[in-house]
């Protein structure tokens, strides 16, 4: 309990306003320069902006491939890399194909007009494929495998 009552200001509060209630002719001069350095010291360093280094960024570098590859090795990565995106590619379009058939089937049954349906998403994407192909010109960009393939 000790630590405690060291430690509490209620005391010292109590003793600050009994002092400065006593009458003194040097009453406030005392708290005036008793003020002013941490006023100060507070006024500076509120306007004062110091900016810190900003930390430097720690690179790591992850290495995956090796790096003493010859021109040949780096080709037939590509091409093989090539190979199984062209499968990719051609794999998806048997799936979107195969969804327009089975949404075709499920139009008929419910009795829609599916060749109009047909006839208005080709005109779609027959659009989408002109804009994207004006842009790669405007671009400067070469046509890529899937445009020049369709």
């Amino acid at each position: 309990m000790l630590s405690k009552s060291r430690f509490n200001p209620a005391s010292g509060l109590a003793d600050f306003w009994t002092e400065i209630r006593r009458p003194q002719p040097y009453r406030v001069p005392i708290l005036i320069m008793s003020i002013l350095p941490v006023a100060g010291m507070l006024y500076w360093g509120m306007n004062s902006t110091v900016y810190g280094e900003p930390e430097r960024p720690k690179v790591t570098y992850i290495t995956t491939l090796e790096p003493a590859r010859t021109d040949a090795e780096i080709m037939a990565e590509n091409l093989a890399n090539q190979q199984i995106k062209d499968l990719r590619a051609a794999e998806q379009a048997r799936i979107a194909e195969r969804k327009r058939e089975l949404y075709k089937s499920l139009g008929k049954a419910a009795g829609m007009d599916v060749e109009a349906i047909e006839r208005k998403a080709e005109a779609e994407r027959a659009a989408e494929e002109a804009a994207a192909a004006k842009r790669r010109k405007e671009a400067g960009v070469a046509p890529t495998n899937e445009s020049a393939g369709q």
